[in-house]
C-alpha cells in the first residue's frame, strides 16, 4: 500500500522550469545549439589553422611574386621582358612579347594577392593557371629537379590547396566589408580553380 507521504513527496518535488523563448517553440533547439557549439573549433585550434595558412600564403605568394619580378624587371638575376619573350618563343607560344608581360603580371600580382590574402580565390586561380602552363612546358623530364617537374608540381598543388581552403582570418580578405554570400567557401575556391584551368588550357591549345 503506498505510503501516505508519497503523494506529498511527489507534490513537493521541484520540477524543471518551463522552456522559454525559441527553445520552447522549437523542440530540441537547445540540444542542437549545444551540438553546433561543440562542433566549432577551439580558439587555439582556429589560431593554429590561421597561422599555418598565413605561413603557406607568404611562402608561395612571395616566391611567385619574385618569379614575376624576374620576368618583368630582370630582378633576382632574371631575364627581364626580353629574356622572357625569347623563352616563350622557344616554348612555342604565339605573341611571345605579350605573353611575357601577361605571365610576369600574373605571377607578380597573383603572388602578392596570395601573400596578403587579398581576393584569394582569384589570386589563387591566377597562380594555379600559370603553374599549369609551367608544368606542361617542363613535362617529360621526369619527376625530380632540376629536369623534372618536382618543384612546379609542388607549387601548383600548394596554390590549389590555398584556393580551396581560403586565406584564414589573418588576411586582407577578412577586413573587406563583403556580404556573407561573398565570403570564402569551398565552392568559390573550386570555381576559381576551374577558371584557372580553363585559362591555362586555352593558352596551351594555341601553343605550337
Amino acid at each position: 500500500m503506498p505510503s501516505p507521504h508519497a503523494a506529498q513527496d511527489a507534490s513537493t518535488t521541484p520540477e524543471s522550469p518551463p522552456a522559454t523563448g525559441a527553445a520552447a517553440r522549437v523542440p530540441g533547439t537547445s540540444e542542437r545549439s549545444g551540438a553546433a557549439l561543440a562542433d566549432q573549433p577551439a580558439p587555439s585550434a582556429q589560431s593554429a589553422h590561421d597561422a599555418g595558412l598565413l605561413l603557406l600564403r607568404l611562402a608561395l605568394g612571395l616566391t611567385m611574386a619574385a618569379h614575376g619580378s624576374q620576368k618583368l624587371f630582370g630582378w633576382f638575376d632574371g631575364g627581364g621582358l626580353a629574356g622572357t619573350e625569347q623563352f616563350f618563343q622557344s616554348a612555342g607560344y604565339p605573341a611571345a612579347g605579350a605573353m611575357a608581360v601577361v605571365a610576369g603580371l600574373t605571377e607578380t600580382l597573383g603572388g602578392l594577392g596570395l601573400a596578403l590574402g587579398l581576393l584569394t580565390p582569384l589570386a589563387g586561380a591566377a597562380v594555379f593557371g600559370t603553374l599549369l602552363n609551367a608544368l606542361a612546358v617542363k613535362w617529360g623530364g621526369g619527376f625530380f629537379a632540376p629536369e623534372g617537374v618536382e618543384y612546379e608540381l609542388l607549387l601548383t598543388l600548394a596554390a590549389a590547396a590555398l584556393t580551396l581552403a581560403g586565406p584564414g582570418r589573418l588576411a586582407a580578405d577578412s577586413a573587406l566589408p563583403l556580404p556573407a554570400p561573398w565570403r570564402h567557401r569551398l565552392s568559390h575556391g573550386a570555381a576559381a580553380l576551374v577558371l584557372g584551368a580553363v585559362a591555362a588550357g586555352a593558352l596551351l591549345l594555341v601553343r605550337s
